[in-house]
């Protein structure tokens, strides 16, 4: 289900969106929606794409990077 400003639900809690981020690969290349996040931080869903593999939940934290 789409929310009128674009997003989709959170299919996990229904009560938040699932909100874009980007990043940059190893070369400097951007990547636009890496991941997709829940706008609720008690949810804490997530759909991650890495090296074209696709996981869902895995623990979101900061990078030290």
């Amino acid at each position: 289900m789409m929310e009128s400003n674009g997003f989709p639900q959170c299919l996990k809690c229904d009560s938040g969106l699932l909100l874009p981020l980007s990043d940059y690969g190893r070369d400097g290349a951007p990547i636009r929606y890496k991941v997709w996040v829940c706008s609720n931080p008690e949810c804490g869903f997530n759909i991650r794409i890495d090296n074209g593999e696709v996981t869902l939940g895995r623990a979101i934290g900061q990078s030290y990077k």
